[in-house]
């Protein structure tokens, strides 16, 4: 089975999701940006952008081919991740913001989650309201407190 690769030469995981070398700061995330596929590329800017926007100190990673924000050393409130036909982004401590956002699981623990989809109106005024609220709880460590 060969590996699929992008329109800029990026490797594609399963489901489409770019496979970014970890890095930290603006410059990985920019580049798994610009290697997301297709449509899911606007989304991916639009996230980075209200991300950016909402929380203008916000630190950015790559682990594990995925974009990572925080907003303290140490700790991450949000991720994003490309998926066949949406794609997923994540709130580490979903479980405390108000109103849940709609995905999430028994299994889950404090996350959630909102899936977008190809031609899905983003509600960006939530989406915004959420980010905030993510960045002000206690986030998600990986323990390389980078």
């Amino acid at each position: 089975m060969s590996k699929q690769v992008g329109e800029n030469g990026v490797v594609l995981l399963s489901g489409g999701n770019p496979q970014i070398p970890k890095g930290d700061g603006d410059g990985p995330v920019q580049a798994y940006i610009a290697a997301m596929p297709g449509w899911k590329r606007g989304v991916g800017e639009r996230l980075d952008a209200l991300i950016v926007k909402t929380v203008p100190d916000v630190r950015k990673a790559v682990r594990w081919n995925s974009p990572f924000y925080g907003a303290r050393e140490g700790d991450w409130f949000a991720s994003f991740h490309c998926l066949t036909r949406y794609v997923k982004l994540t709130f580490f401590n979903g479980a405390a913001l108000k109103p849940l956002p709609p995905g999430g699981t028994p299994k889950s623990g404090q996350g959630r989650w909102i899936d977008i989809y190809e031609g899905q109106e983003i509600d960006e005024t939530q989406l915004a309201d959420w980010i905030r609220q993510a960045a002000a709880q206690p986030g998600w460590s990986f323990g390389d407190k980078s």
